[in-house]
């Protein structure tokens, strides 16, 4: 039987505070970050890409993000204030060199212009999001006609995982169900993998007309 993580800890791993949100940040990092190189492969960044990182916690991809986008520019955006404080720090070299910006922001309403974006990257955050399709639809109005994103999530299929989530703050969708809300936001859904925990879907905004 898997034990259930306490509230408390689920409620920091959706928006981390106070000092226990920063061993968070610390645990998130070294745990996601297999996953983490797993998205930005399939994301397929370009040197030129504009790269925005949706729920970017501590900001240990955004480095990496810089790099493959060494003419371009990765961007950060999470709710947390304390996540988004660690992410400006760790990148704090990046970031006074214009390369890097980390911005206290919900999916909901991200502060960017429309068609801001080449690529965006979505890992483990999918679950936080009260209303996906909303979210869904504010990242494709950042992306640029033909721009990717890249979700990586475990699944309600993946039930030995899932069942040790307090229900109260994770919610787990079927990869069906989520394709079938990214194509009502008007998306383009590229890739479904299939049966790999986490699963990963690939997106794309339509071309321009």
């Amino acid at each position: 039987m898997t034990m259930r993580r306490p509230r408390f800890i689920a409620e920091q791993a959706r928006r981390a505070r106070g000092p226990l949100g920063r061993l968070i940040a610390f645990i998130m990092a070294r745990e996601t970050w297999a996953q983490n190189r797993r998205a930005m492969d399939v994301l397929e960044v370009q040197p030129a890409d504009h790269v925005l990182d949706v729920g970017c916690g501590p900001g240990r991809a955004l480095s990496a993000l810089a790099t493959k986008a060494s003419r371009g520019r990765a961007v950060g955006a999470d709710p947390s204030e304390l996540m988004v404080e660690i992410a400006i720090d760790r990148n704090r070299d990046l970031v006074r060199a214009g390369r890097v910006d980390v911005a206290v922001a919900a999916v909901e309403a991200l502060p960017f212009p429309e068609a801001s974006f080449d690529k965006v990257l979505c890992v483990h955050v999918v679950y936080f999001w009260p209303d996906l399709g909303l979210a869904l639809r504010e990242i494709r109005r950042v992306l640029k006609p033909g721009g990717r994103l890249v979700l990586l999530f475990r699944t309600s299929a993946d039930a030995a995982s899932v069942q040790g989530f307090p229900p109260e703050v994770y919610r787990f969708r079927s990869i069906g169900e989520v394709e079938a809300i990214a194509r009502r936001a008007g998306l383009i859904v590229a890739t479904d993998p299939g049966g790999s925990e986490p699963a990963l879907l690939v997106a794309t905004r339509p071309p321009a007309a």
